[in-house]
């Protein structure tokens, strides 16, 4: 599987490099994104703007990544998906549960935002 991974304090940006999100390749996914959740990273983008084509396999591994992040108190957020990709993730009804955003600024910004509002609720209590 050809990915990247680029660490920071608050988040990872995982990218993953591979026009097909299947068989073949969620496991590795699965591999990286329980690695970075256990290395203490609780929050996760997964940029799929390369990605063209996903199966149920593939969904599956997504499913793994919010989960592990929502167990951690984190969250995972999708970004860059393509047509093809986002009328899967409806179908499926995944779109209700996963945190999907255009770009990956957009997911950045929204992570921030999310550990701002995690510290003043710690402050209130």
């Amino acid at each position: 599987m050809k990915f990247s991974v680029d660490k920071h304090e608050k988040y990872v940006l995982i990218k993953l490099n591979e026009s097909k999100l299947n068989s073949l390749v969620s496991p590795q996914l699965k591999s990286e994104l329980i690695l970075s959740n256990t290395e203490g990273q609780r929050n996760i983008i997964l940029d799929m703007s390369g990605v063209k084509y996903a199966d149920s396999s593939g969904l599956s591994s997504l499913l793994v990544g919010h989960r592990l992040c929502k167990n951690s108190d984190g969250v995972f957020i999708i970004t860059g998906i393509n047509e093809a990709v986002s009328r899967l993730i409806t179908i499926s009804q995944l779109n209700n549960v996963m945190t999907i955003v255009p770009k990956v600024e957009e997911a950045i910004d929204l992570i921030f935002m999310e550990e701002i509002e995690k510290e003043l609720r710690k402050e209130i209590k």
